[in-house]
């Protein structure tokens, strides 16, 4: 085992443990106790996660902040990254569309093709509606914020 000066390796070495206990702990107990087992892990690895998702949250927030304290703007936002954001969600969007619409042909007939497009609408309008609320120069305009 690593020393015990990096956090990040020790609670990876806690986990590969705790994986550990639980195979053996279902050798031995067969498997009865199996989905107890699997719940338990589960919900040390989601712990995990929402710890680092918070860690990650706290430093973008404190990031941000620190950056209008200082008087600039906010990265990170629709405006900073330009347009082609938009171009690449519409782009994206269409080269989706074309096996979901397939699979929604098969499978529901016009109903589901039509769903699946509805969606597809639905998601760029979104995105538009929210950048034209922005308004171009990166002020709020709405309470969406």
């Amino acid at each position: 085992m690593k020393s015990g000066r990096d956090p990040e390796l020790n609670r990876d070495s806690d986990l590969k443990r705790d994986l550990e206990a639980a195979v053996q702990t279902r050798k031995e107990l067969g498997e009865g106790y199996e989905a107890e087992l699997v719940d338990s892990f589960l919900e040390k690895v989601e712990q995990r996660i929402d710890s680092t998702v918070d860690k990650r949250v706290r430093r973008q927030v404190a990031e941000q902040q620190m950056v209008i304290a200082r008087g600039g703007r906010p990265s990170g936002g629709v405006d900073a990254q330009g347009p082609g954001v938009a171009f690449g969600l519409a782009a994206l969007s269409l080269v989706l569309a074309i096996p979901l619409s397939a699979i929604a042909a098969v499978q529901t007939g016009l109903a589901g093709l039509l769903v699946c497009w509805t969606g597809v609408v639905g998601v760029n309008a979104c995105f538009l509606g929210h950048t034209l609320l922005r308004g171009g120069d990166g002020a709020k305009k709405s309470d969406w914020e």
